[in-house]
């Protein structure tokens, strides 16, 4: 197990100064997961992916959070994860916490870690190991063996195969640089047991594949801030709908769901891995260079292309912007 560079004071201070960095741009705004941009032939395009981040941050986000899900994190070799990183940072600019995904079991998982420590992210999004089934404990020994391999605060990904037990927060909590959870299974009974026992610094977001349909519930549990797949294509939408739900005008909100997001959730149901590559065609579709998605993942059908395309005129008109 690699040793940290910090002593235990600057690391106390560096995951106080996240947090509340996080905090407040989880008050404020949307979270972004750039899509990562690869060119015809599926090699990376660093260009095009820093005109891409570029937009997202222009767009003023909560925080950047690279290299995960949306952003392909599991084609990506460490190499072109760090130069995603580092260029996801020097485009933030300071303006913006920067997450990065890491994940796989721990092992790889810290060396991800140690490629986005050096490429100056902020923090790192822990997404589930793969495919594992693991009792409780397990889990936390996974989260305890990155978190010890590195300087950077850890919000921990439940989706999937890993779900937090609220027996198991007091350990995670005393992993020092562990600071939130962000949850992909939307269930909520669940998720307020945990946040009840968790400390009150501890962050929480709504992680579902498009959260938004979720959002006011997650809200409803003391968990407003959520990511959004929307943003990545179309920030204009995705922030109308947040700037709504925060001032509680539930006519536009409904609107919003009615029109866009729950026919973009049905079309989104019907292929295998459109969570991502439905995203990514959206993008593409105002113009956005960020190329097709890497296998196993496969581009949309056209005819489902055509749909999107209708749907995401109608929008774009919802909230008055244009291609």
């Amino acid at each position: 197990m690699t040793e940290t560079y910090m002593d235990e004071a600057q690391r106390t201070e560096r995951v106080a100064t996240v947090v509340e960095r996080l905090r407040r741009g989880m008050d404020t705004a949307v979270l972004s997961f750039p899509l990562t941009a690869f060119d015809a032939d599926g090699r990376l395009a660093p260009d095009a992916y820093r005109a891409y981040v570029r937009g997202q941050v222009a767009a003023r986000p909560g925080a950047l959070f690279p290299c995960c899900g949306t952003g392909e994190f599991f084609s990506l070799s460490e190499p072109e994860y760090e130069t995603c990183v580092a260029i996801a940072v020097e485009e933030a600019d300071g303006a913006l916490p920067v997450v990065a995904g890491a994940g796989y079991g721990w092992a790889q998982a810290a060396r991800f870690a140690a490629h986005a420590e050096r490429a100056g992210a902020d923090a790192l999004l822990l997404m589930p190991p793969y495919l594992t089934e693991a009792p409780q404990h397990g889990i936390v020994e996974h989260v305890r063996r990155v978190a010890a391999s590195t300087d950077l605060p850890i919000i921990v990904y439940q989706r999937a195969q890993v779900r937090i037990a609220a027996s198991s927060v007091p350990d995670l909590a005393a992993i020092p640089n562990v600071i939130g959870l962000k949850d992909g299974h939307c269930d909520l009974d669940r998720l307020q047991r945990v946040r009840l026992v968790a400390p009150p610094e501890w962050l929480f977001f709504n992680g579902a594949a498009t959260a938004e349909m979720q959002a006011r519930a997650y809200r409803a549990i003391g968990v407003p801030a959520y990511s959004s797949a929307v943003h990545a294509f179309a920030p204009e939408i995705s922030q109308t709908f947040f700037a709504a739900l925060r001032a509680d005008d539930r006519t536009r909100v409904e609107e919003l769901l009615r029109e866009f997001y729950l026919p973009f959730v049905e079309l989104r149901d019907r292929g295998t891995g459109y969570a991502v590559s439905l995203v990514k065609a959206a993008a593409r579709l105002r113009g956005i260079d960020v190329g097709p998605v890497r296998a196993p993942l496969a581009d949309p059908e056209p005819a489902h292309l055509e749909a999107l395309d209708a749907l995401l005129d109608r929008g774009l008109d919802l909230v008055g912007a244009t291609r």
